[in-house]
C-alpha cells in the first residue's frame, strides 16, 4: 500500500518511487502519528444570532480558543440547509425565507486536539426575511371563456428583482360566482353567461383578468393521434378537435385532459395513476391499458393505448479500481493525453490539497503515476480542457485563504506540472470550474464566475465575469458559447459568453434567461447540457444536492459531520455512511428564452450528484445509490425511474475504503467504450456495459 492508494500490485514499486520523489504527500500512517500542536477548548462565533433578508451576506468572526481562552489557529466547517443558506469559509447568505440553523464546527485536522468528547460546534440561529412582493403575474388565461368549461389559471408572486417566490399563498376570487367560480388553486369554471373578473391576490398586490362568458358552441369532440401500442416511457401526442352542429371546427374551445389506468394486476395496484397526460401529450410509467380522455363542457372523447414494459437492462462488468482509502475522493476527469495514452486525474477532500494522476490506458490495470500537492484543504473539482493541453484544479481551505484555481501543464500527462496558481478576482473558496480550450470559467466564493483567458496557461488573465445579484452559484457548464450555471434561488441561468446570438462574448457576458426555481426541487447543484441524438431537442439535466434526509423516515441518527471522518477504532467515532436526497430535473431548453421542465429521474432512497449524458444515455452519480445508467432516448416526459428506463446500476463497495463498504459515487464519465467513476469512499473505478443478451424465441 502506498500512501493509502491501492492499485495493481505490478505498479507498487513505481507508485512508491514516483510519490516519494515527486511531491511526497503525507502518508496516512504519518498523519495518524502526528502529535497535536493546537488544543481547542471552545469556539466563539459572532454574531450569535443572524437576521437578514434574502440575498444579504453576513460576515462571521470565528475564533478557536485554547484552555486559557487565547485565540489559536484552526480551520472551520460551516454546515446548514444548503437550499436555504449559502455558506463559505467565514460568510453566510440567505437564499430561502424562514428560520434556519447554521452550524460552525472545528475542522478535525491532524494537528488539532479538542477538550471534551465531541468536536467543538456552535449553532447560530438564522432568520431569513423575504422582501415584499412587486406584483402577481397571471398565466393560463384564454381569449374566450365558454359556459360549462373549466380553465386552470396560474399565478406567480414576483419579487422586486423579478424572481418568483414559489412559497407565497395566492388567494383567488370571482366578481360574480354565478357566472364563473374559481377554486383556491386557480381553476375557473364558467357557470353562466355574462361578464366576470377573476383576481389573484397576495400580500396587498393583485392581478386580474376579465371575461365575457359565451354560450357553449360545440356539438362533438374527436380525438386522434398517438398509437394503439407503446412502451413505458414513450411519449405519445394526441389532438382533439371540436365541431358545432353545422360541422364547423371551433378553434379556441378549452379542453381538459385526463387519464385512467387498468393495471394488469388490479389487486396489486388498483389506484396507481400509472402515467402522465398534459396538454395532449401522454407517457405511461406502468404497463397496462391506459385510457386518455379529452373533455370540454358536457362533451368527452377518449382513446385506449396498450402499454408494455420497457426493457433496456444490460449487464455490467467491473474492470478495475484505483483505490484510495486514506481520504475522500472528489471529482475526476479522464482524457487522452498528448502522448496517446489515457489518463485520469482525481481530487481529494478534507485531508490536504492533493490530486492524483492515473494511467487508465488499460482500464483493468489502473496505475498511479504521480500526485500534485497544493496549499488547500480540498481539491474539490478537477477538469481537463478539450484539447488536453491543461487541467484546472479548484482549491478550498488554503492556509492563506487565497484559494483560486491551479492550472496544470499536461505536456507530460503522466507527470503534470503547475503552470499557474491564479487567484485574481477569486475570493473565498473556488468550488467548481469549467475549462474550454481558450477560457477557464471559475466560481468565486459562490457569488459569480470569473472568465479567464488561458491561451497562455503560464500567464492567465481575467477578461470578464458574470454575477447574478442575490444568488449563490454552485456549478457552471459551457456549451456552444452559452454558460449554464446553477444559481439558487433562480434555478439555472443561461448567459451568452461567446455564442453571439444575444450579443455576448467572454469579455461581455449577456443574460439570456432563467429557469426559475423548481417547486418540488431542492438545491440545484450540477448541470449537464445535452442535445438529444434521437429527437434533436436540447435538454438541461440538473441535479439536486441535498446532504440530508431531514423530514423522512430514513435519516441518519449520527451527528452532522460524522460521515466526514474516517473510523477511529480507539474512539469509535467517524466512519458513518451519509444519507442524501434529491434527484435530476430535466428541462427542455430548445428555446433558450422559454425553458420548461418536462421530466425527472428520481430514485427515492438517495440523492444525486454530478451528471454526464452521451449517446442518449445518462450516467448519473447518485451518491450512496451508486452509478445509475439510464436510457434517455426519445422525447422525455414524466419520471424516468418509474418508466423502467434504468439500464444498469453499480454500487462500488470496498471493505477497506475510507468508510468501508459504503458506496458514495461523486462523478461518472463514459470514455472509449468504458465508464469511469469516482467514489468518495473508495477512489477511482472502471466498468463496462455488456451487450444485451440475444432474444430467445
Amino acid at each position: 500500500m502506498c500512501y493509502g492508494l491501492r492499485s495493481n500490485p505490478g505498479c507498487l514499486a513505481l507508485v512508491i518511487s514516483l510519490v516519494l520523489l515527486a511531491f511526497a504527500p503525507v502518508a496516512p500512517g504519518e498523519l495518524g502519528a502526528q502529535e497535536p500542536q493546537v488544543i481547542v477548548a471552545e469556539l466563539r462565533v459572532e454574531p450569535t444570532e443572524i437576521r437578514m433578508a434574502i440575498g444579504d451576506t453576513v460576515a462571521l468572526d470565528i475564533q478557536a480558543l485554547d484552555d486559557e481562552m487565547m485565540p489559536v489557529e484552526a480551520e472551520f466547517r460551516l454546515t446548514g440547509p444548503m437550499q436555504s443558506l449559502w455558506m463559505s469559509e467565514d460568510r453566510v447568505a440567505g437564499i430561502e425565507a424562514g428560520e434556519h440553523t447554521l452550524r460552525v464546527q472545528l475542522f478535525p485536522a491532524p494537528d488539532i486536539e479538542w477538550l471534551g468528547e465531541s468536536i467543538p460546534t456552535v449553532e447560530v440561529p438564522v432568520t431569513v426575511l423575504r422582501p415584499g412582493l412587486e406584483g402577481i403575474e397571471l398565466g393560463g388565461t384564454v381569449e374566450t371563456l365558454y359556459e360549462g368549461t373549466s380553465v386552470r389559471h396560474r399565478a406567480q408572486a414576483l419579487l422586486p428583482d423579478g424572481s418568483v417566490d414559489p412559497d407565497v399563498q395566492v388567494e383567488w376570487r370571482s366578481s360574480d360566482p354565478s357566472v364563473a367560480q374559481v377554486s383556491s388553486f386557480g381553476h375557473v369554471t364558467a357557470r353562466g353567461q355574462g361578464e366576470v373578473t377573476i383576481t389573484a391576490e397576495a400580500e396587498g398586490v393583485s392581478s386580474s383578468v376579465t371575461y365575457q362568458v359565451a354560450p357553449f358552441p360545440a356539438d362533438r369532440l374527436e380525438i386522434s393521434g398517438g398509437q394503439d401500442e407503446a412502451l413505458t416511457g414513450d411519449v405519445l401526442s394526441f389532438q382533439v378537435r371540436a365541431y358545432d352542429e353545422a360541422g364547423q371546427e371551433i378553434e379556441d374551445l378549452p379542453v381538459s385532459w385526463s387519464h385512467a389506468f387498468d393495471h394488469a394486476d388490479e389487486l396489486a395496484a388498483p389506484s396507481v395513476a400509472g402515467g402522465v397526460v398534459r396538454e395532449g401529450r401522454f407517457v405511461a410509467e406502468l404497463p397496462g391499458l391506459h385510457t386518455i380522455r379529452a373533455g370540454s363542457g358536457p362533451l368527452t372523447a377518449e382513446t385506449i393505448v396498450r402499454v408494455e414494459q420497457r426493457d433496456p437492462i444490460q449487464g455490467l462488468e467491473i474492470l478495475g479500481q484505483g483505490a484510495v482509502d486514506h481520504t475522500r475522493t472528489t471529482d475526476f476527469w479522464v482524457f487522452e493525453g498528448v502522448d496517446g495514452r489515457d489518463y485520469a486525474i482525481t481530487g481529494s477532500k478534507d485531508i490536504g490539497g492533493q490530486a492524483y494522476v492515473w494511467d487508465v490506458t488499460d482500464p483493468t490495470s489502473i496505475i498511479l503515476t504521480d500526485s500534485i500537492l497544493v496549499d488547500a484543504r480540498s481539491v474539490n473539482d478537477v477538469k481537463v480542457s478539450p484539447d488536453a493541453r491543461y487541467a484546472s484544479m479548484t482549491r478550498e481551505g488554503a492556509s492563506d485563504r487565497r484559494n483560486g484555481v491551479v492550472i496544470l501543464d499536461l505536456s507530460d500527462p503522466a507527470h503534470p506540472v503547475i503552470a499557474a496558481e491564479h487567484t485574481e478576482g477569486l475570493t473565498g473558496g473556488v468550488h467548481n470550474s469549467f475549462p474550454t480550450d481558450e477560457y477557464l470559467f471559475a466560481l468565486s466564493a459562490g457569488e459569480k464566475y470569473v472568465i479567464i483567458d488561458v491561451n497562455d496557461i503560464y500567464n492567465p488573465r481575467n477578461v470578464g465575469e458574470f454575477q447574478q445579484p442575490n444568488a449563490r452559484i454552485h456549478d457552471v457548464w459551457v456549451y456552444d458559447g452559452i454558460a449554464y450555471s446553477a444559481q439558487r434561488p433562480y434555478g439555472v441561468i443561461a448567459v451568452d459568453v461567446g455564442n453571439g446570438q444575444w450579443g455576448g462574448s467572454p469579455e461581455n457576458p449577456v443574460l439570456i434567461s432563467k429557469t426559475g426555481p423548481m417547486p418540488d426541487g431542492g438545491g440545484f447543484h450540477a448541470i449537464f447540457p445535452y442535445r438529444s441524438q434521437s429527437t434533436d431537442r436540447f435538454y438541461l439535466f440538473i441535479g439536486d444536492e441535498i446532504m440530508n434526509r431531514d423530514g423522512r423516515a430514513l435519516q441518519s441518527p449520527w451527528p452532522r459531520g460524522a460521515y466526514r471522518q474516517r473510523y477511529d477504532p480507539e474512539t469509535g467515532e467517524g466512519g458513518v455512511p451519509l444519507h442524501t436526497s434529491g434527484y435530476t430535473h430535466i428541462v427542455d431548453f430548445t428555446d433558450p428564452e422559454n425553458p420548461r421542465k418536462v421530466a425527472k429521474y428520481h430514485v427515492p432512497e438517495y440523492g444525486t450528484h454530478n451528471i454526464w449524458v452521451e449517446d442518449d444515455v445518462l450516467y448519473q452519480a447518485y451518491y450512496e445509490g451508486g452509478l445509475r445508467i439510464v436510457d434517455v432516448s426519445g422525447e422525455l416526459m414524466g419520471d424516468l425511474y418509474r418508466q423502467g428506463r434504468e439500464i444498469a446500476v453499480f454500487k462500488p463497495a470496498d471493505p477497506t475504503g475510507y468508510v468501508p463498504n459504503s458506496p458514495m459515487v461523486w462523478s461518472a464519465m463514459p470514455f472509449k467504450g468504458n465508464v469511469f467513476l469516482s467514489d468518495t469512499n473508495s477512489g477511482l473505478w472502471s466498468v463496462q456495459l455488456q451487450p444485451r443478451d440475444p432474444v430467445v424465441p
